[in-house]
């Protein structure tokens, strides 16, 4: 791609196409996707799915060649479906000890599918074994490690996983060997505040300055963690079949470390607006939705159907999808995006009519596809197919 297509390109694209709807630009997808393996340095890359939840979509990207490998789920449950669809080798990143979703995971193992699942403490590791053990399988697990930095009077990361270093992991190991229907196959180490945090935020320089800052300080501590961990566990005698690390923001830092065997990318396909600021790289926005104009309340504002798919996590604006494109939108502070219908301020010079198209961004990747039942693909200035997503699969995992 040699340029960002502008609002006519994406109108022509969706002209006729029932709206709101939720599309892919896969040109831009697939350029995403080469600087991805540029950036990964030949270590291979496991997706994650929760940003993309789509099976279609998942099925194109791993068609693209052996750098995809793998997938990274949020839940026992979607793994066990997606195993079902055909795919394999499937890590659950987070724990869960929910029985039906084990049981569910322990019927793909039993037919043949690789399914690891997320562990952080010994009374998962029982729980699971419990079922494990009735339903006549051995489970792999994995450990979490975790990845966060204390400084002082600042807790710089996420509150994820109590394992903390070797220590902590040698005895969930050791744990994990006590039963005979579980195996240690792997460890993640996902250090949250240098891959999912933006630190080139326009307006914000001061701000900027500290999270670089704390970058600097906290990869090669986090760096030396994971390595040491490896090493300990190894030297235990635990072979590990994969060290997973990393996020789409931290590909540089993550693939210094030499205990790491993949990385992990998921935001990095669509890049939503919270992965806008990055220093160490630049993504094409490759998802959106396309909302109607129905009518204009007052000179310079236009109001559209619908639009209110906020983000998860902190509230506060950085979490409502963005108007995007006409170039020079914005929303309206005290409305924001709304359930049934969101105002939007458009510049001098933009003239909308009922019926045309205000295309928005969402902040983060997959979570857009929990309102939409298709996702539109568009290549070359026209849409070429659909994909339906988890939703419209009849699929919700939480």
């Amino acid at each position: 791609m040699t340029a960002t297509p502008d609002y006519a390109y994406y109108k022509g694209a969706l002209a006729g196409a029932r709206l709101p709807a939720a599309f892919v630009d896969l040109d831009a997808l697939h350029a995403n996707l080469a600087d991805l393996r540029a950036r990964a340095g030949g270590l291979p890359i496991r997706l994650v799915t929760k940003s993309i939840r789509s099976v279609e979509i998942l099925r194109r990207v791993l068609a693209t060649g052996p750098y995809f490998q793998g997938l990274m789920c949020y839940s026992p449950a979607e793994a066990a479906w997606l195993a079902s669809q055909g795919f394999d080798d499937l890590l659950v990143a987070y724990p869960s000890v929910e029985p039906d979703d084990l049981r569910a995971v322990a019927a793909q193992v039993r037919a043949g599918r690789t399914i690891t699942l997320m562990v952080d403490g010994a009374a998962q590791v029982q729980r699971i074994a419990t079922i494990a053990q009735l339903e006549g399988v051995v489970l792999p697990l994995a450990i979490d490690l975790d990845m966060s930095s204390d400084f002082p009077g600042l807790h710089f990361g996420v509150f994820r996983s109590p394992v903390k270093g070797p220590g902590p992991a040698l005895a969930l190991a050791a744990e994990i060997t006590r039963h005979p229907s579980l195996r240690l196959d792997g460890l993640m180490g996902y250090e949250s505040q240098i891959a999912g945090l933006m630190d080139q935020v326009p307006g914000q320089a001061a701000k900027n300055a500290v999270i670089r800052f704390l970058k600097r300080r906290s990869i090669p501590e986090v760096n030396e963690r994971r390595r040491a961990t490896v090493a300990a566990l190894a030297a235990a005698g635990h072979a590990l079949r994969f060290v997973n690390g990393g996020g789409t923001g931290s590909f540089e830092s993550t693939r210094a470390d030499s205990s790491v065997t993949e990385l992990a990318a998921g935001s990095g396909l669509y890049v939503p607006t919270l992965f806008d600021h990055y220093g160490a790289f630049r993504g094409r926005p490759a998802a959106g939705f396309a909302v109607a104009v129905t009518r204009a309340p007052a000179p310079g504002i236009v109001t559209c159907a619908g639009g209110g798919y906020p983000a998860s996590g902190p509230g506060g604006a950085d979490r409502l999808p963005r108007p995007w494109l006409p170039t020079g939108c914005s929303l309206i502070a005290t409305e924001g995006a709304g359930e049934v219908q969101t105002p939007v301020r458009v510049p001098t010079g933009v003239n909308l009519a009922p019926g045309d198209p205000m295309l928005f961004r969402h902040a983060k990747a997959g979570e857009l596809c929990e309102r939409f039942n298709e996702l539109l693909l568009v290549e070359g200035g026209a849409v070429v197919g659909k994909a339906a997503t988890y939703r419209g699969d009849g699929q919700c995992f939480f």
